[in-house]
């Protein structure tokens, strides 16, 4: 007879002996604070009882290679801060139809230098109500065309054989209308409704519009949803079918904590936290960043050190580096390990169309001049559309106006304006207000496709310069760099989508497309277009792991090359020093340093001089001094 989860999970109990003293003191070492902050949000002696006693249990659970892993990362607790560091995120269906092809697809990922995988969500959601899978209708069961919890298990334990990191999303502000809490409240049943926000007439929904502001104005207007069957409105921040949970609730936080370790115990080593900001609602504010949710974080920091302290916590706050530095916490409480670099990525892409670094430049400033202890993750693309969420108060100054500057950064990415050659579409756009969001892949956005499209090998050799330049400029941050897969083949758009009536309304399909593995095998044919991107990135990223001024820790800073097209960013750590200078131009340009001593280029081997450094169209050199 087929053993279920839970028997294995039992037996697996039974065979792990329960590392209790390590526990106790982890236990310990944070009970004080977990209980003083428990107690400010619930005052509840039984809820904070039961917590800690399943703490106890998911901790017993915890099999002995999930310990050992722990136990290392422990007395190394900067393990991830290093430069060998490189991530990759992807679709499971599209990367390679289910679980287990992926894992038999590890060899590839080795051969891409990446050690994290980011696996796009993959629990249990509704067709046609999923939003990519961040409506969660059952946060303990794997969606069943992607495999089950064994599958993840056995990919997990595959991925640490050959020392890869498995992150996944952890969508915590919401469940699908689908989850079984939801089928309950739905029917009215009290102990399931106030797990959520339901109000029987429309007087306090408006009193929440007042303020709170629309996440998808277009495509899902409003906070809330009209319920005809329960006569019940219920607070929806981003689609009807995604419930905002209540976490006044402690059931709530209760919960969800305990999906949060069950999860871990399945071998996630990084735990994405979808849409932080938003966990803590509070009538009469806008419903974002209020203090509660830096509570609700550093207790989930605490509970993670506790049961699992290998595991790291990688929040989602969209905002500028230096507004989101209170999700890192401080270095007493910390909160999230990690974050990503948003506001950065917009930048960079506003750079490419006005060939200007700029603003770039003052943000990098920004970003250097952090702690070092606050570690973001970059990245060109990820799986959302690109949000023009720039400083308009800087580029005012230059004369560039809100809304003409996003209609021009739209239009160049359409490939309309600017001699761009870029391909790609909007998404949410509002005629109303001028305001779109921009998708595409980022060799689409380099020009591949339509040189591709005109086969123009000299414009394809432009296209394939500027990808692989706005690469190595985001290995050259602090931090650690993030491909989407099929970036290191130069994937193209997929309008595919549009044929499909769950995804046509949804732009952003199209790049989320299916792996195409026939060009994969191109990898080592340097004539292709993917072998060219991806052998001249793999070169990169063993520079990178080769030299340790890339690590996180290292001083970085930015030099001044007196032309409006070149960034020039310097790196120092134990001794060496690394410059970086990047062409955002098509045309050759000059970089006006003087940087004193001998330097070699990192990429040809050959010696160069750090001064009046000629940098031809959508180049690069990494100068490290000798």
């Amino acid at each position: 007879m087929k053993k279920t989860k839970t028997e294995k999970t039992v037996k697996k109990t039974r065979e792990t002996p329960a590392a209790e003293p390590a526990f106790e003191s982890r236990l310990q070492r944070h009970h004080d604070e977990l209980r003083w902050l428990y107690m400010e949000l619930y005052d509840n002696d039984s809820m904070f009882a039961e917590l800690c006693g399943r703490l106890k249990s998911f901790s017993d659970e915890r099999n002995q290679a999930l310990r050992r892993s722990d136990a290392k990362r422990e007395a190394a607790p900067d393990w991830y801060k290093q430069n060998d560091m490189l991530g990759m995120m992807f679709y499971i269906d599209n990367f390679a139809g289910n679980m287990k092809g992926v894992e038999s697809r590890l060899n590839y990922l080795e051969k891409c230098n990446v050690n994290y995988i980011h696996l796009m969500p993959f629990l249990d959601t509704v067709e046609g109500r999923s939003d990519g899978g961040y409506a969660v209708a059952d946060f303990r069961k794997v969606q069943e065309a992607l495999g089950t919890m064994e599958d993840l298990e056995s990919l997990t334990a595959a991925c640490h054989k050959k020392g890869i990191n498995v992150c996944m999303d952890f969508v915590m502000n919401h469940t699908s209308q689908d989850h079984e809490w939801a089928k309950k409240a739905r029917q009215g049943d009290g102990e399931y409704m106030s797990r959520y926000f339901f109000f029987a007439d429309d007087e306090i929904p408006r009193q929440y519009e007042a303020t709170v502001p629309q996440v998808f104005p277009t495509t899902a207007p409003g906070n809330f949803t009209w319920l005809p069957d329960a006569q019940h409105f219920v607070m929806t921040s981003f689609y009807p079918y995604q419930w905002d949970l209540n976490y006044k609730n402690p059931r709530v936080f209760n919960e969800m904590m305990y999906n949060f370790l069950f999860l871990a115990n399945q071998g996630i080593d990084i735990i994405r936290i979808d849409a932080v900001p938003y966990i803590w609602k509070e009538l009469g504010t806008q419903c974002r960043n209020l203090s509660q949710v830096h509570t609700i974080v550093r207790m989930m920091r605490m509970i993670g050190e506790i049961v699992c302290p290998g595991v790291l916590l990688l929040g989602e706050v969209v905002m500028e580096p230096e507004k989101v530095v209170p999700y890192f916490g401080t270095v007493e409480k910390p909160e999230c390990h990690m974050l990503y670099n948003v506001t950065t990525m917009a930048t960079t892409w506003h750079t490419v169309a006005t060939r200007d670094v700029k603003l770039l430049k003052k943000q990098l400033d920004i970003v250097n001049s952090l702690p070092k202890d606050y570690l973001f993750l970059n990245y060109l693309r990820c799986h959302d559309d690109i949000g023009w969420g720039l400083d308009y108060g800087t580029l005012m100054l230059e004369g560039m106006g809100e809304r003409s500057h996003k209609q021009y950064l739209n239009d160049y990415f359409q490939g309309y304006a600017g001699d761009s050659n870029s391909r790609g579409e909007l998404y949410n756009a509002d005629p109303v207000t001028g305001d779109a969001r921009f998708c595409g892949t980022t060799a689409s956005m380099c020009g591949v496709e339509k040189a591709d499209e005109e086969k123009d090998k000299q414009a394809m050799e432009k296209a394939i310069g500027l990808d692989i330049m706005l690469h190595a400029y985001m290995f050259m941050l602090s931090g650690i760099p993030v491909l989407y897969g099929g970036d290191e083949i130069g994937q193209l758009n997929d309008y595919s989508y549009k044929e499909n009536p769950n995804k046509a309304a949804d732009s952003r399909y199209i790049h989320r497309g299916a792996m195409d593995w026939k060009k994969a095998e191109k990898i080592s044919d340097e004539d292709s277009v993917e072998g060219k991107i991806f052998g001249r990135l793999r070169r990169l990223e063993q520079v990178r792991k080769a030299e340790k001024a890339f690590v996180a820790a290292a001083d970085t800073w930015t030099i001044e090359t007196w032309d409006s097209s070149l960034l020039c960013i310097g790196r120092y750590f134990e001794g060496e020093k690394i410059i970086g200078i990047f062409n955002f131009s098509e045309f050759d340009k000059t970089a006006w340093i003087k940087e004193e001593g001998e330097y070699r280029d990192l990429m040809t081997g050959e010696d160069r001089k750090a001064v009046d450094v000629s940098i031809p169209a959508y180049g690069f050199y990494y100068l490290k001094r000798k």
